[in-house]
């Protein structure tokens, strides 16, 4: 699912850079503080216990601290305001934060990819590990899980794809715990070769989710358009504004989680100069208030009214 799916683009844009930036901060400081936990939880329990699994799903974890502080530095630098070397602001720091969370989604997974084909490549060094494992393995379930709806949330609300990405891996780490205890019940019950069929499954998921992550963060600098829906609704707010007659060469571009929008708008050719420009100033008004747009340039177009069709009045005549 695309990140901007998530968000309803025909809501007023009613949170402000620093509203949004201050919502990211407060439910990352939360991340960071159950991720914390769960790396030394998970880690110190795998490696008492011998679950290959639940180390690894340990590292997934400090990934995911080291992810949050990425965020954190991410938005308090998307907040600031245009200046003379950045005339859009900062908005695209949000994009190179998940483009950056999405290299490094993918870096985990290779690593952990690798420690569990050489645990494969060696069955009979895979011990049988403590039930202690998994019942670290389940609190962990819930505590990602739970954080991640609570993150999600929050993002949907500020409509935040930064946010939205960072939530995702939270998810991926309670997906990841969910196979990791599969694989150290089926350890428990004689099958020692499951915990690091786990941990291998676990790579993949997270090497899967950073790839996705990265390639749209990736699009996203490459002034990727917003998506046809959104799109679709900007032309409509342009349409229905007093004075406009149509609308052609409308274009857009992603700048962090706003959009930069470029139009020509057709007005009444007979109307003065100022009349035009008052025209395209009240559009660009309403579409910045009712869409997550950063700015609207106009370019506005007489449209001359058409000569009337004579050709039947000729043709009677004759």
């Amino acid at each position: 699912m695309k990140t901007e799916e998530l968000f309803d683009d025909t809501e007023n844009n009613e949170h402000t850079p620093a509203e949004r930036a201050a919502a990211a901060s407060r439910s990352t400081w939360v991340s960071v503080v159950v991720n914390l936990a769960l790396t030394v939880g998970q880690v110190l329990a795998g490696l008492l216990s011998g679950s290959q699994g639940l180390v690894a799903d340990g590292i997934h974890s400090l990934s995911d601290l080291i992810a949050d502080f990425v965020v954190l530095f991410a938005s308090h630098h998307s907040k600031k305001g245009a200046d003379e070397a950045h005339p859009y602001g900062h908005q695209r720091f949000e994009t190179g934060a998940s483009l950056a969370l999405g290299a490094l989604l993918a870096a985990v997974g290779v690593g952990m990819l690798w420690s569990a084909v050489h645990k494969l490549e060696d069955p009979a060094s895979v011990q049988r590990v403590h039930i202690i494992a998994l019942w670290v393995a389940g609190g962990a379930l819930a505590a990602k899980e739970l954080l991640f709806r609570y993150m999600l949330a929050v993002a949907k609300r500020v409509k935040s794809s930064m946010l939205v990405a960072n939530a995702w891996h939270a998810r991926s780490d309670a997906a990841s715990s969910l196979v990791v205890g599969v694989g150290i019940i089926g350890n428990l019950a004689g099958y020692p070769i499951l915990d690091p069929i786990a941990a291998l499954v676990v790579g993949l998921l997270v090497l899967k989710m950073g790839w996705q992550f990265g390639w749209e963060a990736l699009h996203d600098l490459m002034d990727r358009s917003a998506d046809d829906h959104e799109v679709d609704a900007i032309r409509e707010t342009l349409v229905s504004s007093p004075g406009v007659i149509g609308v052609h060469d409308l274009r857009t571009r992603k700048m962090g989680d706003m959009i930069v929008v470029d139009v020509h708008i057709e007005v009444a050719g007979a109307i003065s100069v100022e009349a035009g420009h008052d025209i395209a100033v009240e559009a660009r008004r309403r579409v910045l208030s009712r869409h997550r747009v950063l700015n609207v340039m106009t370019h506005v177009d007489p449209r001359r009214a058409t000569a009337p069709d004579t050709s039947a009045v000729v043709a009677a005549e004759r």
